[in-house]
């Protein structure tokens, strides 16, 4: 069976409490709730960047729809202009007169009929740029939020860093010159018995597991060598006697 001295052993259990702190300190740094919403905003910002680049894309496309419909409009009141003019200078025969007064009168029809195509499609443009300008404002207004909330997270980093920092060398002062044996028993067991692989025994009980010895188990305990490395016969972990309260 292990020994290590009784000294290294009651040692252990400052060591224990330095990993044990640690680990709390390592969750604390994973779970800060800063995390869950800037993980949040994010995956909002994300898709609000999908929906700026839809929306950008379809006031593009409606903005080529007006510029389309405003050279149409264009030509043809251009060859409207056109024939009033050759109509106002009275030059050409009664029949080209009134071909070219019949085909105005098809241009000004197609001229109004051009007009209320532009006037709809103009009126699509201001929604998908009013819709644009939403998504933009949303998405810079969640940005400032992700970026206010780094802020927060990263100094709550720096603090639960340095107290980490702290704790490690708190560890490794508590662990300097212990039994390497002893060391190498407690780390196996840590692995396997969710970071707690010494306890102390106080007052016939476990405090790993909580569970108090029997009466058999005890006396063979209290009559074994102080060197000895006792474990708990629930969890296997190391026993520490001796610690006080």
């Amino acid at each position: 069976m292990a020994t290590a001295p009784a000294a290294d052993q009651l040692k252990l259990l400052d060591v224990q409490a330095a990993d044990l702190r640690a680990q709390q300190a390592i969750h604390r740094r994973a779970t800060l709730p800063v995390i869950a919403q800037l993980d949040e905003l994010t995956g909002r910002v994300i898709d609000l960047s999908d929906e700026r680049a839809a929306r950008g894309a379809a006031v593009g496309d409606v903005r080529r729809e007006v510029t389309k419909i405003e050279d149409d409009v264009a030509a043809v009141k251009a060859r409207a202009a056109r024939d009033n003019t050759r109509l106002d200078s009275g030059q050409g025969t009664p029949k080209d007169l009134q071909a070219l007064s019949s085909e105005l009168e098809v241009l000004m029809r197609r001229v109004n009929e051009l007009e209320d195509v532009e006037l709809e499609v103009m009126e699509r443009l201001e929604t998908a740029e009013t819709e644009l300008a939403a998504a933009e404002t949303q998405y810079r207004e969640i940005a400032a939020q992700i970026a206010e909330l780094e802020v927060l997270r990263d100094a709550a980093f720096a603090e639960i860093d340095a107290e980490l920092a702290q704790i490690v060398a708190e560890r490794a002062a508590a662990a300097e010159g212990l039994d390497a044996g002893l060391l190498s028993l407690y780390a196996k067991l840590r692995e396997t018995h969710g970071g707690i692989g010494a306890a102390a025994l106080l007052r016939g009980q476990c405090q790993g597991c909580n569970m108090t010895l029997n009466a058999g188990d005890l006396a063979a305990i209290e009559a074994s060598d102080p060197e000895q490395v006792v474990r708990c016969e629930e969890c296997g972990r190391i026993l520490v006697r001796g610690a006080s309260l």
